[in-house]
């Protein structure tokens, strides 16, 4: 059970509890109640973990971005210690949000990966790149796209004492991958695993047998209890688990044969930015 002490007597400001798993935390209020800077340490504010296993100290710092138009989720990690953060998937009309909330929280932006090449945004890492000095981009080495870093399975993304490795999950596009916290305890999947779905193969290089093999090698091997954030979801939905998505994702328990099945029978429209993508993907996709 987690609580926030947001209101506090001055004779209790030196100490503000948050409960995790089963005991307290204790974070020093050197501002007092309810005072926040931009240099107070972020051990003196109180963060909210998603979950039990995220507890401040042992997990990384964790947060949950939307950007509304494409539907698209970006995420930020960081080190609460040596201050290092990564950004997954950044959106081109959300870099200021962005780049704000990593001021706020005195993060240093080391890396801004992309899990493929997007065909429904543009990337905000060039953007991002131009604006921070010595953050660098990564996307997969299969993408066809520029970057600082070109990954390849079984590479790890650094920052302080957590990582991020990268699991090659080619099917939506041939450049996808899938990035695993250390711990195993969370997933992000790009296009290729969504809530109860998955990425479409009709175009850029797609396959649905890939996928489908993917999503079963590299992706359902991982614990039940592993956390699955994507890059996008369309209904509301924040997060799902491996084993959740394992008994109940509708094409993907399926047999590859019937899988195969569904995905050439989708008919969807075009993505709205998959002509800038085609014909600008230097802009669109990426990078340096």
């Amino acid at each position: 059970m987690c609580f926030i002490v947001n209101r506090l007597k001055p004779a209790l400001a030196y100490t503000l509890c948050l409960q995790t798993t089963g005991h307290l935390r204790k974070v020093p209020a050197h501002m007092g109640p309810g005072l926040l800077t931009s240099k107070q340490p972020l051990e003196s504010v109180i963060i909210r973990p998603y979950c039990a296993r995220m507890e401040l100290g042992k997990g990384p710092f964790f947060r949950q971005l939307f950007e509304s138009v494409s539907s698209t989720y970006t995420y930020l990690l960081a080190d609460t210690e040596s201050r290092e953060a990564v950004l997954i998937d950044p959106v081109l009309e959300t870099v200021d949000r962005d780049l704000k909330l990593v001021e706020e929280l005195g993060f240093n932006l080391k890396v801004a990966v992309n899990t493929h090449c997007h065909a429904d945004h543009i990337t905000g890492t060039g953007q991002l790149k131009n604006r921070l000095f010595g953050m660098k981009s990564a996307i997969s080495k299969h993408s066809g796209a520029s970057a600082d870093i070109l990954l390849s399975e079984g590479d790890k993304i650094s920052f302080g004492k957590h990582y991020l490795t990268v699991r090659e999950t080619p099917g939506h596009t041939d450049g996808c991958v899938t990035l695993v916290t250390g711990d195993q305890s969370m997933a992000f999947t790009g296009d290729t695993l969504l809530i109860r779905g998955c990425g479409r193969t009709d175009f850029q290089q797609g396959c649905s047998r890939r996928l489908y093999e993917s999503v079963h090698q590299k992706i359902f091997t991982l614990p039940p209890q592993c956390l699955v954030f994507p890059a996008h979801d369309y209904k509301g939905q924040t997060a799902s688990t491996v084993g959740e998505e394992r008994r109940f994702n509708p094409r993907l328990t399926k047999s590859v044969e019937e899988f195969v099945d569904i995905m050439t029978n989708l008919n969807l429209p075009k993505p709205a930015k998959i002509g800038i993508s085609d014909s600008r993907p230097s802009a669109a996709i990426l990078l340096r």
